[in-house]
């Protein structure tokens, strides 16, 4: 028996994250390069017949053992992330959320709950209400593929798109990435980074579903009532495909990455998606990633990928002009912008471990600067390829901004 190891499946959480940070990489640097290329190059592989990712039965991933049925099983008791005692006066408002050690955790006023127990749950997002939470879950399976002209059995991680109350409980199956024609082949697809849209209908993820033979890893759209998944073919280099979905508030434009390579560097770009006209447009130059918008739909945060590690910055939505750069250490990746719109969590790594950091922002748009940064967890070893996110309920945010409707400056791209 050989075991297949899809290496979006297992690319980079909290224990590789580790690895490489221990081998003096920066670990988001990793995230943005490695795995964007290990992605094009394992589509690639299948559409070819060529699987280089197959290795030994020893080779382990996150549903190898004991893996969990389709359903949740009751949450345990409620854990505590050590969070440290935050500056005088700073409120953190809302739910955030993000994954460890395989399971889905919310944090509110400095206490983290444990809502899920599978072991093998990631990239979760909130649904707009805050109501529940959209994850991808994986499940152990054989399957089987024919690899030059040979039929072989394998050990297969599948993952699925799970839907979950915020409050705990059963989580239910929305999407199952199971790739099961008739005859003997049995196979899997890719899902990730499922989000949904702010009208509470359309997921967005990056995935190679239906079929991954005739399909990369790109945006696709999955209507909850018709249960149809579409392929809007934003345009791609074959075979990187995009990652990195994030709609804007008013639902009338998709955020994404479009990956792309120098050699072996890789060179992602932000690009928006209209729904209406279908086209796609360029926002940024080469090196950006995880694209979160601004309650009022005029700014983004986004992680800055350079040769020395990654940093958040703040781009103007419609230029892609840099304004503020949050933080300098190469060390710090994937910001989610608080409903609010004064502050802005993400991803950090120190030593070998992943934290949730805070930058709270003074001033006003589009001239802020960081009036101080605070940590919100502690040594918690959060899962460095799961994006964070936040929601604040309606009533307690300040009254909406109209979001802009001018198109950017950009040159739209060719689709």
């Amino acid at each position: 028996m050989t075991r297949s190891t899809r290496p979006p499946a297992r690319q980079a959480g909290p224990r590789d994250a580790g690895a490489a940070s221990a081998r003096r990489m920066p670990i988001a640097a990793v995230l943005a390069i490695v795995g964007l290329l290990a992605v094009g190059f394992g589509t690639v592989s299948l559409l070819t017949g060529d699987l280089p990712f197959v290795s030994g039965s020893g080779v382990q991933g996150p549903g190898s053992s004991n893996g969990p049925a389709i359903a949740a099983r009751t949450p345990t008791p409620p854990n505590i992330v050590v969070v440290p005692t935050v500056a005088p006066g700073l409120q953190v408002p809302g739910t955030l959320l993000y994954a460890k050690d395989g399971n889905i955790w919310i944090q509110a006023n400095g206490a983290a709950t444990q809502i899920t127990t599978s072991g093998t749950d990631s990239m979760p997002s909130f649904a707009p209400d805050g109501s529940s939470i959209f994850f991808v879950r994986t499940r152990p399976m054989d399957g089987s593929w024919k690899v030059n002209g040979v039929t072989r059995r394998y050990h297969m991680d599948v993952p699925s798109v799970m839907q979950v109350p915020m409050t705990g409980g059963d989580a239910t199956l929305v999407l199952d990435g199971l790739v099961d024609p008739a005859g003997a082949r049995k196979w899997m697809g890719f899902i990730r980074e499922p989000v949904l849209s702010p009208d509470g209908r359309t997921i967005a993820m990056a995935s190679d579903l239906p079929d991954p033979t005739t399909s990369d890893v790109v945006i696709k759209t999955y209507d909850l009532k018709t249960k149809k998944l579409t392929n809007p073919r934003l345009g791609q280099v074959a075979p990187l495909g995009h990652q990195d979905p994030a709609w804007r508030p008013d639902g009338l434009r998709l955020a994404y990455v479009r990956n792309d390579r120098d050699g072996t560097k890789g060179v992602p770009r932000v690009y928006l998606y209209n729904p209406a006209t279908k086209k796609t447009t360029p926002i940024t130059g080469p090196g950006y990633l995880h694209p979160s918008w601004s309650p009022d739909g005029q700014y983004l945060a986004v992680t800055h990928t350079t040769a020395f590690g990654t940093d958040v910055a703040i781009l103007d939505a419609r230029t892609g002009a840099e304004l503020l750069r949050l933080t300098d250490d190469g060390a710090s990746w994937a910001p989610v912008w608080s409903p609010k719109g004064d502050q802005i969590a993400y991803l950090h790594v120190s030593g070998q471990v992943v934290d949730l950091r805070l930058a709270q922002l003074d001033g006003s748009a589009p001239t802020w600067t960081v009036k101080e940064t605070v940590d919100l967890t502690t040594s918690a070893g959060l899962d460095g390829a799961s994006r964070p996110a936040w929601f604040i309920p309606a009533d307690q945010l300040p009254a909406p901004t109209a979001v802009p409707t001018t198109a950017p400056t950009a040159s739209p791209s060719a689709s």
